[in-house]
């Protein structure tokens, strides 16, 4: 066992996808970009990040002078290993002009090989702002096919991955949902399938979907994201009634989060969470230019 934490000279994030008992204890609770944004921000000198093991990575590359905890460390992103170096080198060999971008949701070894790091919420205007005509998106097909659309100036390369619990969301589905609670409006996240987001009245980050709901004078939503986002569209729009595409849109490795996992930090029982210097030196070079071009 190592000291204890005191709660004091810790910074307690957590991403919406955690349960809500844990978001309601956290200090800021926000999307992937937000959450390193306030991480780098702080003047705490430790870090226990409500997340999964991407955004732990994330924070302790961005933050290398900080401790940074994950709660459950072995709460882990399918998604963030649907991507190789070696497919990297291979396009960057067969293509000229070409920017390798990678969406945060990505192992810290792939962020090392990319140009630039990008979140749901500003990879339309990072990748805007990138003076490569041809771009290679990584890991998720279903969010760059998002940004795509609405960059036809540029050229797109996509790998395969994707979130399984996001992809796994069906335009049959949400049908049946608008069908039960008419008049509400479909609110998609950008990892979600091509026909899905198709039919909704927003896409994008789930931060976005949140003000979007917030500032809308619709009174009902259909949500096709991780149901933990349910707790703070809940509490930011009490008057307002939120229905998941499906009941079972859950993130399990979000879930292995509880308090007790984060009281277990805080008794000196956490793991720090460490990244190999020349990975985190190249990864932060990459999440750097995110945070710059993002501004």
């Amino acid at each position: 066992m190592g000291n204890c934490i005191d709660r004091a000279d810790a910074l307690v994030l957590a991403h919406y996808y955690a349960p809500d008992v844990v978001q309601a204890a956290a200090d800021f609770v926000g999307d992937s970009f937000a959450l390193a944004q306030r991480a780098v921000a702080s003047d705490k000198p430790v870090i226990v990040f409500c997340g999964v093991s991407f955004m732990g990575e994330s924070a302790k590359i961005l933050c290398p002078e900080k401790q940074v905890y994950l709660p459950a460390p072995d709460a882990h992103c399918p998604m963030a290993d649907m991507a190789t170096e070696e497919e990297i080198a291979a396009m960057r060999a067969s293509v000229p002009d070409l920017a390798v971008v990678v969406y945060v949701n990505s192992s810290a070894r792939l962020k090392s090989h990319a140009d630039v790091v990008v979140t749901s919420a500003n990879a339309v205007k990072v990748v805007s702002r990138l003076k490569e005509k041809n771009i290679y998106f990584i890991p998720d097909k279903n969010l760059g096919a998002f940004v795509a659309a609405q960059l036809p100036e540029k050229n797109f390369y996509f790998g395969h991955g994707c979130c399984p619990i996001h992809n796994a969301t069906t335009a049959d589905e949400a049908r049946a949902a608008l069908a039960a609670h008419p008049g509400a409006l479909l609110l998609s996240h950008a990892e979600c399938p091509a026909a899905v987001r198709a039919m909704s009245a927003f896409v994008g980050s789930t931060a976005g979907m949140i003000a979007y709901a917030e500032g809308s004078d619709a009174k009902e939503f259909v949500i096709a994201t991780e149901a933990g986002t349910l707790y703070e569209l809940s509490r930011r729009c009490p008057e307002k009634k939120f229905y998941p595409t499906r009941t079972d849109f859950l993130c399990a490795d979000m879930k292995k989060i509880t308090p007790e996992a984060v009281e277990n930090v805080f008794a000196g029982n956490g793991i720090p969470v460490e990244v190999e210097a020349p990975v985190a030196d190249r990864a932060r070079r990459a999440l750097r230019r995110m945070l710059e071009l993002a501004q």
